[in-house]
């Protein structure tokens, strides 16, 4: 797709400016007329949450984007996720095909921060690197009233996001227009690909309840809410493998890149989600209000991935009728003799997850003449478990003998692009007598993350000047991450152990699965029960399966640790208004201290037995490592100014500055480390954490144009923003490292010779570069309600908005052979979101479109590989009609058109995946009282 240039852009704007004034015109010439005939519209569903969020936009005292209960209560979503990646500048990551990370304004969800009722939220995320990014798929769109995403800061707001803030807001009872109101919603769902899918669950539900009371002359406030979600989760999925291999196969004077192979897989399982919430609200004076609320959810995820991987196409023992596209081979015929890595796999993985997320606070505000304070006590924590389990087997000539001898095998295949790939295979993967297990495994992750936190605010109100009022505050927060892998194996991947020999198969472990939808015609596969898989084990090895961190993978007790992170902030903000000329301005101005004090505490590995004596979790005891705690102390200074010049009752200009922070990934701070000594008796280090990472920082500037309709509902907004970041986080290898003056408790002698240590050593780690770089773009938004049509045609309104994003980050990437400039992760060039909706007494409908243009995010395939994810259009349908009764019928498409998730490498012709996730279809009723 052709990148608009800011030209187009502007131009862009113009017409949607005439489109908007020609309506206004048209409303007021033909309003004498009209006003008989139009029949009263009460403002129901998506529009009276699209007119709540302009209201919230145009009384913000910074850039944000906001979306209302209406919205999310109407016509509920699977997850707060969905609801926000309408937003403009908010862009989501499709995971399993559901929204779940959010990107702002082309920077990936490590740089979002997140709040609920203003409180830090920890993250659910489980890997060797998990982030501080928030899964928003785990929040339930019907439990949350109010969302907002801030584009700009101000001081008061808590420091993280670079990218924005996202505030997410439970509701208030005492706020409730009724005394007593309850809510109940049930709906079912289906997926349309779950035939495809040998095992999928074929229907889904939610269910959500929820209750608001005020009692004792309204001074106390109750709510209560529960939602569920049980949902299919389904793929069809292709999956190319980075290009690692090279070699001369055309015969020219170069060599081509090669894959490492291809995955052609299933994908299924479900998805379940339990949430839970409630808050009190006691206001026995007009100067005291105390309010506490408790929001729990706990998400399951049952999920296999299973198919064909084929590995390691380099080192086959012939290729021929190579296909070559550029300067890498995408097609040929490929075989191996059964003695190289050349391989052809039967995988099963259990990609299982479970993720809990626990908040509660308790928050007293008190109003005395000009003062106002307001005191608040938070805790956060999550608990995460990524099972990462799988199996896998290899074709032999024959299973039954005691060392059974790998068969030799042929592929032809040809990558077609972001389509699926063309694939045979000259050999039977569903015979028992000739596939066997080589290898059974699991690799855990579990984490724990929790925040406690206290805050007090205070404000003092002016009764006249160009100062209004002046805040300021202080909050300590207090973090704790701890990480553990876990480990237990049998055999080896390509069925070489020296003493854990293949598995013949049985048939009660396996069942033949066949591919289906896009992938018909990919060869059938056996389907391998992990649970009898690793009876099987423990009957052949006379041993439990316990996976667990050990000393015998030392990258297991590497990737363990704790991070403790404490932070002390502190904040004044003036805000103020006054008149330039006739011009009435308005704004805050203020500075945020914060000093922050962050620590790890993981393993050195030593060697030799130089350690101290320490025992993992099976007992058994190593003096191969010792403790390890490093960290740091700094302090930031993050100035912010807001200003909102209202030039007219209808039009606002803004403009923000401010300097942001965020910090590291919580899991990169980890301070465990592999080690090695060299020749000349030098100390050195590996790994890819350190808890000496310094915080991502960027200076930022908004400046908008808002224009809100007279005599219509609507705004027109044009926002132009940059970024400009000092640095990036990469992985690096830093020379002449003295590891003792950075605070490594290594040793002085060698223990290998007994010669003293020497300073000056290699570093293998994340490192903050200085290379920076700016992110800067455009927003335009345009939102109308036609009340001012006749009759029926009333009910309708529109609401959009297009992005355009562009930087200079550099970052290199050579999955695809040829070192290529990937640029920023997240960063799509143009966006676009559409809602068509009309509302009119009981009827509600709306189609959504999204459009993203390709950006660069994370795939997992064997490994977590950096790929370009291609443009990709998504299209919702929502519909509802509610009696006067209070029931209210519900039906909602969500990916009406099936549009999958498509990745490549360097270029389109380097396949990276291929996901079909099917349409998801839900219906049901609710009822309001």
């Amino acid at each position: 797709m052709k990148k608009p240039s800011f030209n187009h852009m502007f131009a862009l704007a113009t017409t949607m400016a005439m489109v908007a004034g020609s309506s206004t015109v048209y409303a007021q010439t033909q309003s004498a007329a009209a006003e008989k005939e139009v029949e009263e519209v009460v403002v129901t569903g998506f529009r009276q949450s699209v007119l709540n969020a302009i209201d919230a936009k145009r009384n913000s005292d910074t850039v944000i984007e906001a979306i209302s209960a209406d919205d999310i209560g109407g016509l509920p979503d699977v997850s707060i996720a969905d609801s926000l990646s309408r937003l403009p500048g908010v862009t989501s990551v499709r995971t399993g095909g559901q929204a779940s990370e959010l990107n702002i304004r082309g920077m990936s969800g490590d740089f979002v921060f997140a709040t609920m009722n203003g409180r830090e939220q920890v993250s659910t995320s489980t890997g060797p690197i998990a982030g501080r990014k928030i899964e928003f798929d785990v929040y339930p769109s019907e439990l949350i009233s109010q969302a907002a995403v801030y584009k700009s800061p101000k001081a008061s707001l808590i420091e993280g996001g670079v990218a924005g803030s996202i505030e997410l807001t439970t509701v208030n009872p005492l706020n409730n227009t009724q005394d007593h109101s309850f809510n109940m919603g049930i709906r079912g769902s289906s997926n349309s690909r779950t035939s495809e899918v040998e095992d999928a669950i074929d229907l889904g539900h939610r269910f959500n309840a929820s209750y608001q009371g005020k009692f004792a002359d309204d001074t106390l406030g109750l709510a209560f809410g529960y939602a569920k979600l049980s949902a299919p989760s389904v793929a069809n999925q292709y999956i190319g493998l980075q290009y690692n291999g090279r070699g001369n196969i055309d015969g020219d004077a170069d060599d081509e890149f090669i894959s490492e192979g291809m995955e052609m897989q299933q994908r299924g399982g479900e998805e379940q989600r339990d949430s839970y919430l409630g808050t009190f609200v006691w206001a026995p004076s007009d100067t005291f209000t105390l309010k506490g609320d408790v929001f729990n959810t706990k998400a399951d995820s049952e999920a296999f991935a299973r198919g064909i991987r084929v590995k390691t196409l380099g080192s086959a023992n012939s290729i021929t009728n190579p296909i070559i596209s550029g300067n890498s081979m995408i097609g040929g015929t490929v075989s191996g003799d059964g003695t190289s890595n050349f391989a052809v796999f039967t995988v099963n993985d259990n990609d299982s997850r479970e993720a809990e997320v626990l908040s509660y606070g308790l928050n007293a505000e008190w109003k005395l003449d000009q003062w106002t304070v307001n005191a608040d006590v938070s805790f956060s924590e999550s608990d995460g478990d990524f099972q990462n389990g799988g199996t896998r087997a290899l074709l032999y000539n024959d299973t039954s003998v005691v060392n059974p001898v790998r068969s030799p095998e042929t592929i032809t295949y040809k990558n077609n692009g972001l389509n699926p790939a063309d694939f045979t295979a000259n050999q039977n993967y569903t015979d028992l007598n000739r596939i066997a297990l080589t290898e059974v495994g699991q690799w855990p992750f579990i984490t724990h993350n929790e925040i406690n936190a206290q805050k007090v605010d205070v404000k003092y109100e002016f009764e006249s000047g160009f100062v209004t009022s002046v805040e300021a505050g202080v909050r300590n927060s207090s973090r704790e991450y701890t990480g553990k892998r876990g480990q237990e194996g049998y055999g080896s991947e390509f069925g070489n152990h020296p003493s854990e020999f293949p598995i013949q198969l049985t048939d009660d472990m396996v069942k033949v699965v066949k591919f289906g939808g896009d992938l018909k015609g990919m060869p059938n596969f056996f389907a391998i029960d992990f649970d009898e898989a690793v009876a099987a084990v423990e009957e052949a090895r006379g041993s439990d399966w316990n996976p667990v961190a050990n000393w015998s993978n030392n990258w297991t007790m590497i990737q363990s640790g704790t991070v403790t992170e404490d932070v002390l902030a502190g904040y004044v903000m003036a805000n103020f208004a006054t008149e330039m000329g006739s011009t009435p301005v308005t704004g805050n101005l203020g500075v945020r201290v914060v000093e922050s004090d962050q620590s790890s505490t993981g393993y050195l590995q030593i060697g030799a037995g130089a350690g101290e004596a320490i025992a993992d979790e099976r007992g058994v005891v190593s003096n191969d490592y010792v403790p390890n705690t490093l960290g740091q102390k700094y302090t930031d200074y993050l100035p912010s100014l807001n200003l909102n010049f209202q030039i007219t009752e209808q039009d606002n200009i803004r403009f923000a500055a401010a300097k942001v922070m965020s910090r590291p990934p919580v899991s990169q701070l980890k301070s465990g480390a592999g080690s090695w000594i060299d020749g000349e008796d030098r100390f050195n280090a590996w790994g890819n954490t350190s808890p000496l990472l310094d915080p991502f920082y960027a200076d930022q500037y908004d400046l908008s144009y808002e224009h809100y309709f007279a005599d219509t509902e609507g705004a027109i907004v044009i926002a132009l923003f940059r970024k400009d970041i000092e640095s990036f986080i990469e992985n690096i290898t830093l020379r002449g490292v003295d590891f003792k003056e950075l605070g490594f408790n290594v040793p002085d002698i060698n223990p290998n010779t007994g010669n003293p240590l020497k300073p000056g050593g290699e570093y293998q780690t994340a490192y903050n570069n200085t290379k920076g770089g700016y992110i800067q773009g455009i927003e335009l938004g345009y939102t109308q309600t036609f009340d001012f049509l006749p009759g029926i045609w009333s009910g309708l309104g529109v609401s959009s908005s297009y992005s355009y994003t562009e930087s200079d980050v550099e970052r290199i990437n050579n999955l695809g052979g040829e070192d290529k400039d990937i640029g920023m992760p997240g960063l799509s060039p143009s966006n676009l979101s559409a809602t068509l909706f009309y509302d009119y007494e009981g009827f509600s409908t709306r189609l959504n479109y999204r459009y993203r243009e390709a950006f660069v995010a994370n795939q997992v395939a064997v490994e977590t590989q950096e790929v370009f994810y291609a443009d990709e259009s998504v299209v919702d349908y929502q519909a509802s009609y509610e009696f006067d009764n209070g029931v209210e019928l519900v039906f909602q498409v969500n990916n009406l058109t099936d549009e999958p998730s498509k990745t490549y490498f360097g270029t389109e012709a380097q396949t990276g995946s291929i996901q079909y996730f099917g349409r998801q279809y839900f219906f049901g009723v609710n009822y309001k009282m």
